[in-house]
Protein backbone atom coordinates (compact mmCIF):
# COMPACT_ATOMS: atom_id res chain seq x y z
CA UNK A 1 0.00 0.00 0.00
CA UNK A 2 1.39 3.27 -0.73
CA UNK A 3 1.64 6.26 1.85
CA UNK A 4 -1.52 7.19 3.22
CA UNK A 5 -2.92 10.60 2.60
CA UNK A 6 -4.22 12.20 6.18
CA UNK A 7 -6.70 14.33 6.43
CA UNK A 8 -7.39 16.76 9.75
CA UNK A 9 -10.82 17.30 10.99
CA UNK A 10 -11.90 20.63 13.14
CA UNK A 11 -14.87 18.28 14.10
CA UNK A 12 -16.06 14.86 14.26
CA UNK A 13 -17.92 13.29 11.51
CA UNK A 14 -21.68 13.58 11.74
CA UNK A 15 -22.74 10.62 11.89
CA UNK A 16 -26.32 10.92 10.32
CA UNK A 17 -24.49 12.84 7.30
CA UNK A 18 -22.40 9.60 7.10
CA UNK A 19 -25.93 7.25 7.01
CA UNK A 20 -26.84 9.88 4.45
CA UNK A 21 -23.76 9.46 2.16
CA UNK A 22 -24.04 5.21 2.82
CA UNK A 23 -27.67 5.57 1.46
CA UNK A 24 -26.36 7.65 -1.05
CA UNK A 25 -23.82 4.75 -1.78
CA UNK A 26 -25.94 2.00 -1.46
CA UNK A 27 -25.53 0.69 -4.80
CA UNK A 28 -21.66 0.86 -5.39
CA UNK A 29 -20.25 -2.45 -6.36
CA UNK A 30 -16.03 -3.89 -5.93
CA UNK A 31 -15.76 -4.25 -9.34
CA UNK A 32 -13.01 -7.18 -10.59
CA UNK A 33 -9.61 -4.96 -8.95
CA UNK A 34 -11.07 -2.92 -6.13
CA UNK A 35 -8.78 -0.85 -4.42
CA UNK A 36 -8.25 0.76 -0.97
CA UNK A 37 -8.16 4.96 -1.32
CA UNK A 38 -4.53 6.00 0.26
CA UNK A 39 -6.62 8.17 2.47
CA UNK A 40 -6.90 8.83 6.48
CA UNK A 41 -8.17 11.24 8.65
CA UNK A 42 -7.04 12.88 12.09
CA UNK A 43 -9.14 14.60 14.84
CA UNK A 44 -6.64 16.09 17.83
CA UNK A 45 -7.77 17.12 20.87
CA UNK A 46 -10.56 15.11 21.74
CA UNK A 47 -11.57 15.78 25.39
CA UNK A 48 -14.07 13.92 27.42
CA UNK A 49 -17.53 14.26 27.61
CA UNK A 50 -18.69 13.10 31.38
CA UNK A 51 -22.47 12.34 30.40
CA UNK A 52 -21.64 10.52 27.08
CA UNK A 53 -18.51 8.41 29.31
CA UNK A 54 -21.74 8.05 31.96
CA UNK A 55 -24.20 6.47 29.30
CA UNK A 56 -21.59 4.27 27.55
CA UNK A 57 -20.87 2.62 30.85
CA UNK A 58 -24.23 2.10 31.74
CA UNK A 59 -25.24 0.51 28.85
CA UNK A 60 -21.91 -1.83 28.41
CA UNK A 61 -21.94 -2.66 32.24
CA UNK A 62 -18.32 -0.70 32.85
CA UNK A 63 -17.79 0.74 36.71
CA UNK A 64 -16.43 4.25 37.42
CA UNK A 65 -12.66 4.00 37.94
CA UNK A 66 -11.23 7.20 36.43
CA UNK A 67 -10.35 5.89 33.54
CA UNK A 68 -11.65 5.11 29.89
CA UNK A 69 -12.97 1.67 29.65
CA UNK A 70 -10.71 -0.27 27.29
CA UNK A 71 -13.73 0.01 23.99
CA UNK A 72 -14.34 3.79 24.85
CA UNK A 73 -11.63 5.05 22.15
CA UNK A 74 -13.92 3.03 19.57
CA UNK A 75 -16.47 5.76 20.39
CA UNK A 76 -14.52 8.64 18.66
CA UNK A 77 -13.00 6.16 16.32
CA UNK A 78 -16.25 5.36 14.52
CA UNK A 79 -17.90 8.29 12.80
CA UNK A 80 -13.70 8.31 11.45
CA UNK A 81 -14.98 5.35 10.25
CA UNK A 82 -17.86 5.99 8.56
CA UNK A 83 -16.29 8.99 7.31
CA UNK A 84 -13.57 6.59 5.27
CA UNK A 85 -15.83 3.84 4.04
CA UNK A 86 -19.08 6.75 2.60
CA UNK A 87 -15.59 8.62 0.75
CA UNK A 88 -15.72 8.90 -2.80
CA UNK A 89 -13.44 6.20 -4.54
CA UNK A 90 -14.35 3.66 -1.67
CA UNK A 91 -15.24 0.11 -3.44
CA UNK A 92 -17.94 -1.10 -0.92
CA UNK A 93 -21.30 -0.17 0.26
CA UNK A 94 -21.01 0.99 3.70
CA UNK A 95 -24.19 -0.44 4.45
CA UNK A 96 -23.66 -4.02 3.29
CA UNK A 97 -20.67 -4.91 5.36
CA UNK A 98 -20.09 -7.25 8.33
CA UNK A 99 -17.74 -6.21 11.15
CA UNK A 100 -16.18 -10.18 11.70
CA UNK A 101 -13.01 -9.19 13.93
CA UNK A 102 -12.06 -6.68 16.01
CA UNK A 103 -8.36 -6.15 17.70
CA UNK A 104 -7.86 -3.58 20.13
CA UNK A 105 -4.28 -2.99 22.19
CA UNK A 106 -4.05 -0.54 25.29
CA UNK A 107 -0.40 0.11 26.23
CA UNK A 108 -1.22 1.74 29.55
CA UNK A 109 -4.79 2.73 31.15
CA UNK A 110 -5.96 6.21 29.50
CA UNK A 111 -7.22 9.11 32.32
CA UNK A 112 -10.34 10.38 32.12
CA UNK A 113 -9.24 13.35 31.74
CA UNK A 114 -6.63 12.77 28.98
CA UNK A 115 -7.17 14.55 25.61
CA UNK A 116 -6.95 12.52 22.42
CA UNK A 117 -5.15 12.65 19.11
CA UNK A 118 -7.18 9.91 16.77
CA UNK A 119 -5.66 8.73 13.28
CA UNK A 120 -7.96 6.12 10.93
CA UNK A 121 -6.75 4.89 8.19
CA UNK A 122 -7.41 1.89 5.38
CA UNK A 123 -5.50 -1.28 4.53
CA UNK A 124 -5.17 -4.96 4.42
CA UNK A 125 -7.44 -5.67 1.21
CA UNK A 126 -7.61 -9.29 0.76
CA UNK A 127 -9.82 -11.65 -1.92
CA UNK A 128 -11.19 -14.40 0.43
CA UNK A 129 -13.70 -17.58 -0.63
CA UNK A 130 -17.37 -15.25 -0.37
CA UNK A 131 -16.00 -11.61 -1.17
CA UNK A 132 -13.60 -9.21 0.33
CA UNK A 133 -11.79 -8.34 3.53
CA UNK A 134 -10.60 -5.07 4.46
CA UNK A 135 -9.48 -3.05 8.02
CA UNK A 136 -9.85 0.11 9.24
CA UNK A 137 -6.71 0.79 11.20
CA UNK A 138 -6.80 3.27 14.86
CA UNK A 139 -4.21 5.01 16.37
CA UNK A 140 -4.82 6.97 19.80
CA UNK A 141 -2.07 8.94 21.65
CA UNK A 142 -1.99 12.01 24.08
CA UNK A 143 0.86 14.19 24.46
CA UNK A 144 3.09 12.12 21.79
CA UNK A 145 2.74 8.81 23.40
CA UNK A 146 0.84 6.19 21.52
CA UNK A 147 -1.53 4.44 24.28
CA UNK A 148 -4.31 2.68 22.47
CA UNK A 149 -4.83 1.09 18.79
CA UNK A 150 -6.95 -1.34 16.88
CA UNK A 151 -7.96 -2.73 13.67
CA UNK A 152 -11.53 -3.28 12.99
CA UNK A 153 -11.81 -6.00 10.01
CA UNK A 154 -14.69 -5.39 7.57
CA UNK A 155 -16.49 -8.05 5.15
CA UNK A 156 -17.91 -7.52 1.97
CA UNK A 157 -20.01 -10.09 0.27
CA UNK A 158 -19.60 -10.98 -3.57
CA UNK A 159 -17.14 -11.17 -5.96
CA UNK A 160 -15.37 -14.37 -3.48
CA UNK A 161 -12.34 -16.41 -4.97
CA UNK A 162 -14.14 -19.32 -4.40
CA UNK A 163 -11.10 -20.92 -2.54
CA UNK A 164 -11.86 -22.24 0.78
CA UNK A 165 -9.75 -22.36 3.30
CA UNK A 166 -9.15 -26.29 4.98
CA UNK A 167 -10.78 -25.80 8.42
CA UNK A 168 -10.35 -28.50 11.36
CA UNK A 169 -13.72 -29.19 12.27
CA UNK A 170 -13.53 -29.33 16.24
CA UNK A 171 -16.79 -29.20 18.29
CA UNK A 172 -15.77 -27.25 20.97
CA UNK A 173 -17.20 -28.74 24.41
CA UNK A 174 -20.29 -26.72 26.05
CA UNK A 175 -19.50 -24.27 28.75
CA UNK A 176 -20.25 -25.21 31.81
CA UNK A 177 -19.08 -22.57 34.42
CA UNK A 178 -20.68 -19.17 32.78
CA UNK A 179 -22.41 -15.86 33.76
CA UNK A 180 -25.88 -15.83 32.55
CA UNK A 181 -26.85 -12.51 31.20
CA UNK A 182 -30.38 -11.46 29.94
CA UNK A 183 -30.00 -9.25 27.38
CA UNK A 184 -33.28 -6.84 26.60
CA UNK A 185 -34.24 -6.00 23.38
CA UNK A 186 -33.76 -2.46 23.42
CA UNK A 187 -29.81 -2.60 23.77
CA UNK A 188 -29.01 -1.85 20.27
CA UNK A 189 -31.33 1.06 20.63
CA UNK A 190 -29.43 2.22 24.00
CA UNK A 191 -26.02 1.46 22.06
CA UNK A 192 -27.00 2.89 19.00
CA UNK A 193 -27.90 6.58 20.82
CA UNK A 194 -24.50 6.49 22.68
CA UNK A 195 -22.50 5.27 19.89
CA UNK A 196 -24.43 7.12 16.92
CA UNK A 197 -24.74 3.50 14.99
CA UNK A 198 -27.86 3.55 14.27
CA UNK A 199 -27.85 0.78 11.84
CA UNK A 200 -31.49 -0.40 10.79
CA UNK A 201 -30.70 -4.27 11.73
CA UNK A 202 -30.29 -2.96 15.60
CA UNK A 203 -32.85 -1.17 16.57
CA UNK A 204 -36.45 -2.79 15.45
CA UNK A 205 -37.74 -6.23 14.39
CA UNK A 206 -39.78 -4.56 11.40
CA UNK A 207 -36.14 -2.43 10.51
CA UNK A 208 -33.63 -5.43 11.14
CA UNK A 209 -36.43 -7.60 8.40
CA UNK A 210 -35.55 -5.50 6.27
CA UNK A 211 -32.29 -6.47 6.00
CA UNK A 212 -32.78 -9.98 6.19
CA UNK A 213 -32.34 -10.79 10.02
CA UNK A 214 -35.63 -12.26 11.51
CA UNK A 215 -35.22 -9.64 14.46
CA UNK A 216 -33.03 -6.89 15.24
CA UNK A 217 -29.19 -7.91 16.72
CA UNK A 218 -27.12 -6.76 19.07
CA UNK A 219 -23.75 -4.45 18.20
CA UNK A 220 -20.26 -6.95 17.99
CA UNK A 221 -18.47 -3.72 19.56
CA UNK A 222 -21.34 -3.68 22.43
CA UNK A 223 -21.12 -7.73 22.74
CA UNK A 224 -17.13 -6.88 23.05
CA UNK A 225 -17.34 -4.21 25.56
CA UNK A 226 -19.84 -6.11 27.75
CA UNK A 227 -17.41 -9.25 28.05
CA UNK A 228 -14.80 -6.73 29.22
CA UNK A 229 -16.96 -4.99 31.71
CA UNK A 230 -17.28 -8.41 33.00
CA UNK A 231 -13.37 -8.60 33.34
CA UNK A 232 -12.62 -5.28 34.26
CA UNK A 233 -11.29 -5.74 37.04
CA UNK A 234 -8.88 -8.46 35.67
CA UNK A 235 -7.21 -6.53 32.77
CA UNK A 236 -3.43 -5.39 32.93
CA UNK A 237 -1.63 -2.48 33.57
CA UNK A 238 0.74 -3.35 31.74
CA UNK A 239 0.52 -3.21 27.81
CA UNK A 240 -2.26 -5.86 26.31
CA UNK A 241 -4.35 -6.58 23.58
CA UNK A 242 -7.69 -8.44 22.99
CA UNK A 243 -8.50 -9.92 19.75
CA UNK A 244 -12.53 -10.80 19.40
CA UNK A 245 -13.63 -12.70 16.41
CA UNK A 246 -17.54 -12.16 15.89
CA UNK A 247 -19.38 -15.23 15.40
CA UNK A 248 -23.29 -15.89 14.95
CA UNK A 249 -25.82 -12.60 15.36
CA UNK A 250 -27.07 -12.15 18.62
CA UNK A 251 -30.36 -11.98 17.98
CA UNK A 252 -32.52 -9.31 20.97
CA UNK A 253 -34.01 -9.70 23.25
CA UNK A 254 -31.62 -12.85 24.34
CA UNK A 255 -30.43 -15.07 27.16
CA UNK A 256 -26.13 -15.28 26.26
CA UNK A 257 -23.61 -17.03 28.56
CA UNK A 258 -20.30 -15.71 29.14
CA UNK A 259 -17.39 -17.94 29.90
CA UNK A 260 -13.62 -17.08 30.69
CA UNK A 261 -10.83 -19.53 31.09
CA UNK A 262 -7.19 -17.95 32.62
CA UNK A 263 -4.34 -19.33 30.40
CA UNK A 264 -0.81 -19.00 30.30
CA UNK A 265 -0.60 -15.38 29.50
CA UNK A 266 -4.08 -14.26 29.31
CA UNK A 267 -7.39 -14.65 29.04
CA UNK A 268 -9.65 -16.81 26.62
CA UNK A 269 -13.55 -15.69 26.74
CA UNK A 270 -16.50 -16.62 24.61
CA UNK A 271 -19.71 -15.14 24.57
CA UNK A 272 -22.33 -18.19 23.65
CA UNK A 273 -26.38 -18.80 23.43
CA UNK A 274 -28.47 -20.16 26.26
CA UNK A 275 -27.32 -23.79 25.19
CA UNK A 276 -23.96 -22.85 25.70
CA UNK A 277 -22.70 -24.32 22.42
CA UNK A 278 -23.79 -22.00 19.80
CA UNK A 279 -20.98 -19.19 19.71
CA UNK A 280 -21.68 -15.18 19.41
CA UNK A 281 -18.14 -13.92 19.99
CA UNK A 282 -14.85 -15.67 21.25
CA UNK A 283 -11.52 -13.34 22.27
CA UNK A 284 -8.12 -13.51 23.81
CA UNK A 285 -6.41 -11.40 25.92
CA UNK A 286 -2.53 -11.36 25.91
CA UNK A 287 0.50 -9.45 27.01
CA UNK A 288 1.94 -7.09 24.71
CA UNK A 289 5.21 -5.31 23.86
CA UNK A 290 5.35 -1.73 24.70
CA UNK A 291 5.88 0.37 21.28
CA UNK A 292 9.23 1.54 20.42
Amino acid sequence: MSEVNFRELRHAPAMPVNFAKALLRARVRPGRDPKLPDIGLRLNDVGLDAKHLAAYRKVCGFSADGRLPLTYPHMHAFPLHMALMTADGFPFPAMGLVHVRNIITQYRPIAEREQLNIKCYLGNLTQVAKGYEFSVFTVVSTAGERVWESESVNFFRGGGSGEKKKQSRENPAPATDTVEWKVPGDTGRRYGAVSGDRNPIHLYPLSARLFGFKRQIAHGMWSKARCLAQLQHKLPEQAFSVDVQFKLPMYIPATVRFEEKSVDGGIDFRLLASDGIKPHLSGELRAKEPPK
